[in-house]
């Protein structure tokens, strides 16, 4: 018997003895290497649930981790004991959206550690094999958690299109925004700005290499002189969006990354609409592993840095209540389980 996270409800949290389902077709058991604390996971601690997506029984959280799988998939050419990494986004691969290619958009999907699935923050667990995505040798379990979230950045990013040298302003200075900071500046854009109003997420910007970093979008307007022609929005904050719309300049575009405390925004209509604004909003991510994996093999991003707490599963529910209220200090948090 395993155990694992449970959120019962919003800030209701506990670890258990967790019964592992019986293996289904297809799928290939693991050990759980290391499991990160996604922003969702928060929202799910935080709020009970996200949108439509409610937890009405105790779930196990979190889709970004690594494991070592517990028996060899001859079809793939992957060993017991190999560390792999897995796509949480199972679509459907039928729908329209799917076929289109939006895999990330499938509204049959079966996301791993999002209600009613159960994820990885537990000791074993079962995973398809369509999902598996093998590593380069190099590669630890932090590098197979981080490339989950490095994946949702580039996404954003390619949503974005930057143009070369383009002056962009990134709001949130979280995991995600912190990644988006890197892979900008890797992929051509010219000053990146950022703000935040944690002052240890604000340092660490500057340290990953984001040229200016305030405090609000108000230092950013001054900054671009009304501000930028692209904006990329990662808070949780429900006047991310405002702030996003302030910080452009008109005619610019914006790229809404984070998920808002709430489930709502709050925006005066006017100002996004007599600018002319393009929005896109983005949504996990498309086939981006493979590009993904070239980014951290190649050295264009660190991962490493951003990582701030390792931890055990019994920590997780104190860790998730010094996330919830901002507890300074913490930006990107792993939950590391044994290796068999």
């Amino acid at each position: 018997m395993s155990r694992a996270l449970f959120v019962h409800g919003a800030n209701k949290a506990r670890v258990a003895q967790f019964n592992l389902r019986e293996g289904r077709a297809g799928e290939v058991l693991m050990q759980v290497a290391s499991v990160g604390v996604c922003g969702s996971d928060l929202h799910y601690f935080k709020d009970g649930g996200i949108g439509a997506t409610v937890i009405k029984e105790p779930f196990v959280p979190g889709h970004e981790f690594g494991g070592y799988l517990c028996e060899d998939v001859e079809e793939l050419g992957l060993t017991r004991g190999q560390l792999v990494a897995v796509d949480p986004n199972k679509a459907c691969g039928q729908c329209d959206w799917c076929r289109e290619g939006h895999h990330n958009l499938c509204p049959n999907v079966e996301f791993i550690g999002a209600p009613p699935f159960d994820g990885a923050m537990t000791e074993r667990i079962w995973a398809p094999k369509s999902q598996l995505v093998a590593l380069p040798e190099s590669f630890d379990a932090l590098d197979a958690v981080m490339l989950e979230p490095l994946g949702v950045a580039i996404h954003a990013v390619k949503l974005a299109k930057p143009r070369m040298l383009e002056r962009v302003a990134v709001l949130g200075c979280g995991p995600i925004g912190l990644l988006i900071v890197q892979v900008l500046k890797a992929t051509g854009a010219g000053e990146v700005f950022a703000c935040d109003p944690l002052a240890h997420r604000r340092a660490m910007a500057e340290r990953i290499g984001a040229d200016r970093v305030g405090e609000t979008a108000a230092d950013l307007i001054e900054w671009s002189k009304g501000g930028c022609p692209l904006v990329m929005e990662a808070t949780n904050s429900p006047f991310g969006f405002r702030d996003a719309v302030t910080a452009t300049r008109i005619g610019g575009r914006i790229v809404l990354v984070g998920i808002p405390d709430g489930d709502i925004y709050t925006l005066p209509a006017a100002d996004a609409r007599r600018r002319g604004l393009n929005i896109k909003f983005a949504r996990r991510m498309g086939d981006v592993y493979p590009l993904a994996i070239e980014f951290l093999a190649a050295g264009k991003v660190d991962v490493r840095s951003i990582v701030t707490h390792r931890i055990g599963l019994e920590e997780t529910p104190g860790v998730l209540t010094a996330l919830a209220e901002n507890a300074p200090g913490y930006v990107k948090v792993l939950v590391d389980l044994k290796r068999i």
